[in-house]
């Protein structure tokens, strides 16, 4: 990779560059680990792939620190937005999954250093996975699944497209520390997913009422009306 194809980052903000099959989302957790420091952008400009991940050290819990799984969300919706013809609609799935033009295309996941949601974490890790080409030549045979690329994005560059999410990504969290999370639930809802729908999510099913404060899913039964934290979305240490 030239130093021009290497993206440029907003301040606090450094690029770790990988190649091959290492994934930059385990990459990441273990720059964490090792003591990081926040801001670290761990990226894979593969040929059919984007896949990226940010570290981020939260000064909050970990149940209020789940926000920034949704604000990288909107942020990937902020940049994809800002490169991508108008008509190209991204959607955001309450688990991290990303949807563009109604058919999944790629997720986000995270991860942190502790489970304990009422404990400060040391760290906490979004990773993005983004498909930019179709696996199959026959795309209709999956018609649930598209690829960047197949949905009329053809002109917007992975690197560029990278360089949009860190910043948009960096714009909502100023906006968090500084207003709190009412504009980020304002924002997520005009892009969530599902909502009003029967869903299964961890085994149960039921309707997806919406969110609460701490963007935990509200899901209606026959029964009840439970409510599923963010923080089980989760991956394990």
């Amino acid at each position: 990779m030239t130093e021009n194809q290497r993206p440029s980052f907003p301040p606090l903000f450094s690029g770790l560059a990988i190649s091959g099959q290492i994934n930059p989302f385990e990459k990441a957790r273990a720059e964490a680990t090792r003591g990081c420091d926040a801001g670290l952008v761990v990226y894979n400009l593969a040929a059919n792939s984007l896949e990226a991940a940010i570290v981020f050290a939260p000064d909050v819990t970990l149940e209020e620190a789940m926000a920034v799984l949704p604000l990288c969300g909107i942020g990937f919706q902020n940049a994809l937005g800002a490169l991508a013809p108008p008509e190209v609609a991204v959607q955001l799935e309450w688990a991290g999954g990303l949807r563009i033009n109604g058919a999944r295309c790629g997720a986000l996941r995270v991860a942190a250093s502790t489970v304990d949601t009422d404990a400060l974490p040391d760290w906490i890790v979004v990773g993005l996975t983004l498909p930019l080409w179709p696996e199959s030549d026959a795309p209709g045979e999956t018609p649930d699944h598209t690829a960047l690329y197949a949905e009329g994005c053809a002109e917007v560059n992975a690197l560029g497209l990278l360089e949009s999410w860190v910043k948009h990504t960096l714009v909502g969290i100023n906006t968090w520390s500084e207003d709190g999370v009412k504009s980020l639930h304002s924002n997520w809802r005009g892009l969530a997913h599902g909502i009003g729908e029967d869903i299964k999510i961890h085994g149960q099913a039921g309707t997806f009422l919406g969110v609460d404060e701490k963007f935990g899913m509200l899901l209606r039964s026959e029964v009840t009306t439970q409510l599923i934290p963010l923080s089980s979305v989760l991956e394990g240490n």
